[in-house]
């Protein structure tokens, strides 16, 4: 028995081959059994309910069914099987089939169930595996035919890039706004903002397509009113947005939900990214004003008490207490483990409107508005000397995880600050240094650098947030020490992830795992309800390939820059082919050679575009 499955358009499509290899023909009876809760994402998540809706009548037909539930929020919620053959026999539960299997012949049964809300009615599904397929590969194709082709000497590595790429593709969802990856399965499969941004971020350098649909949708659904309900103020970007039972009737704050303190200023580092590999003047042009209002939630809304920081404080009754990426509601603490009370000022977060009012000003500038553009250079520049003022704690070698309401530092080494290198807040020296804290043995564990420290009081290698493992805060950190030109510690991620990956199901980085220390002939810990796959995990290894070889490309300028390269010994070539900047495209083969030296060797260019490799 072969039994395999496609999920298409709404609908699940499920194929079950059954092959006689015995010498004699045989009459094979069996069932298929079925039924449906109607759970809620948020109750399979271990919520529990007063008062849930109620199912209604089972329609039977001669090749299928469909079962009902009418919600408390007054929605039809229908799920509809259809069977190709029709069964010998159907009932509300189970269908039974019987057949007769010659000696060496097989036979095949489809069925087709299609999920449906209220009158998006699909009473014309059909089971049609085969087509499906098909249809589903032409469409994966064209996708990869935007994309360029990546290969490399290691082959665990291609199975680990490949696994990656496959999932993003799948997680990649088709909105009236462009492409968004969905945030992971399968607990966060739909719109989230931060999730988005940094995954596009990640995968910017070869596929931009999926910043603009980010960027798009983001700057649609932006907050214009004034919702403490929503955790929602004027300018302010999406956090999450949900269509359950749940969500519609409030019990959960998710139907269209603004608690997040960073989506905003990564909102705006992206649009100066997107433009920078593209050139997409027109875009930007389009989203301007939603640039210009991000801006202005930032200095009216996020800076809350004016102190040049952004803080944020829970305004929705069953909202997020902390609402930076880590929103556990212990991730935020002082170091001898006291929760910190808010409103809160996580270090990264200044990183990110640090790097949006730098990148602000670069499209100010670029749009003409110079005045503009050194207001928003001057601000850059004062966040970053106060912010070095405030955070850094020089008897640890990092930067605080965040000042409280009482504007007192949280002085405990976590990954956090590792994300102020990403966006180029950090100086020279901290930088070195805060490289330093974070690849020693505390904080890295072999596999990956930990969130919080193996020193630190809430140190848990098993929690969520305070000790664990996260690929696309590994991407981040390490992408950090690229920019400050430390290579080896950005190729020692890597390396860990890597390692990581080849003990991990069908090489898929997980959304985290935990923080045990690395021990001999022993794979890492799973974390048991982490998502798998989760979008920015998968786009965690396109990240870390950026920074190790300082890829950098500005269609502006038609430039592709590779910045003192690196390739770690286990990477001893890589190949890029069909790399597409603007109107050009180009072909490249790097080279690690015994000294360590990187070569860079253009097979092919198509069209104007300067390739540089800074020594």
């Amino acid at each position: 028995m072969f039994r395999s499955k496609i999920l298409w358009e709404k609908t699940c499509h499920e194929r079950l081959r059954i092959h006689n290899y015995g010498r004699a023909a045989v009459d094979v009876s069996f069932a298929i059994e079925f039924d449906a809760d109607f759970a809620d994402i948020f109750e399979l998540r271990g919520m529990n309910r007063e008062r849930r809706g109620r199912r209604l009548e089972t329609q039977v037909m001669k090749d299928g069914l469909v079962l009902t539930y009418e919600g408390l929020d007054n929605r039809i919620r229908r799920t509809r099987i259809v069977f190709d053959p029709p069964p010998s026999r159907l009932n509300q539960s189970v269908a039974t089939f019987q057949i007769r299997l010659e000696s060496g012949k097989d036979a095949s049964y489809r069925c087709a169930i299609g999920c449906e809300v209220d009158g998006d009615s699909r009473n014309e599904i059909k089971p049609c595996y085969e087509s499906v397929v098909e249809e589903a590969a032409g469409a994966l194709e064209r996708v990869r035919a935007r994309e360029p082709q990546i290969f490399t000497g290691n082959q665990q590595f291609n199975d680990w890039l490949n696994r990656s790429l496959a999932d993003l593709h799948m997680m990649r969802t088709e909105t009236p706004y462009g492409p968004y990856p969905y945030a992971g399965v399968p607990w966060f499969s739909t719109v989230f903002g931060r999730d988005g941004i940094i995954t596009a971020l990640q995968c910017l350098w070869f596929d931009p397509s999926v910043a603009r649909g980010v960027l798009a949708y983001l700057a649609a659904t932006q907050a214009d009113t004034h919702s403490p309900e929503q955790d929602a103020e004027p300018g302010k970007v999406l956090h999450e947005m949900r269509a359950d039972e749940m969500a519609m009737l409030g019990e959960v704050p998710f139907k269209r939900y603004y608690g997040t303190i960073d989506a905003t200023p990564l909102f705006v580092m992206l649009a100066g990214a997107y433009h920078k590999r593209t050139g997409d003047r027109a875009f930007v042009e389009s989203i301007w004003p939603n640039i210009e209002r991000a801006l202005e939630w930032v200095d009216r809304y996020g800076d809350s008490d004016g102190d040049g920081f952004v803080e944020y404080a829970r305004k929705a009754k069953h909202g997020l207490v902390h609402q930076g990426w880590k929103d556990s509601h212990d991730a935020v603490f002082h170091r001898d483990g006291a929760s910190a009370e808010g409103p809160i000022a996580l270090c990264e977060v200044q990183g990110y409107v640090y790097a949006a009012k730098t990148t602000a000003s670069e499209l100010a500038k670029m749009l003409g508005d110079a005045a503009r553009a050194r207001e928003l250079s001057k601000q850059a520049e004062t966040l970053h000397r106060r912010f070095e003022e405030a955070f850094w704690c020089d008897e640890l070698s990092t930067y605080a995880l965040a000042l409280d309401g009482s504007k007192r530092a949280c002085r405990v080494c976590t990954s956090n600050a590792g994300h102020c290198l990403f966006t180029g807040v950090a100086t020279e020296e901290h930088a070195r240094r805060l490289a330093g804290t974070l690849t020693d043995e505390t904080s890295f564990s072999g596999w990956g650098i930990r969130t919080v420290a193996s020193s630190e009081v809430r140190y848990n290698p098993m929690s969520y947030h305070n000790g664990s493992v996260w690929p696309h805060d590994n991407a981040l950190v390490a992408a950090g020490f690229a920019r400050y030109g430390l290579k080896e510690s950005a190729a020692m991620v890597l390396a860990g992830l890597l390692d990581a990956s080849l003990f991990f199901d069908l090489h898929r980085q997980p959304e985290l795992f935990c923080g045990f220390p690395r021990r001999a002939g022993e794979s890492p810990t799973l974390y048991p309800v982490a998502c798998a796959p989760q979008a920015w995990a998968s786009g965690a290894v396109f990240l870390l390939l950026e920074g190790c070889l300082g890829l950098s490309v500005s269609a502006s300028e038609q430039t592709l820059v590779f910045s003192k390269p690196i390739l770690p010994a286990f990477l001893p070539r890589v190949s890029i082919r069909d790399l597409r900047v603007g109107d050009a495209r180009v072909d490249l083969l790097l080279t690690r050679h015994d000294e360590g030296d990187v070569g860079v060797n253009v097979l092919r260019r198509d069209g104007a575009l300067e390739v540089l490799i800074l020594k």
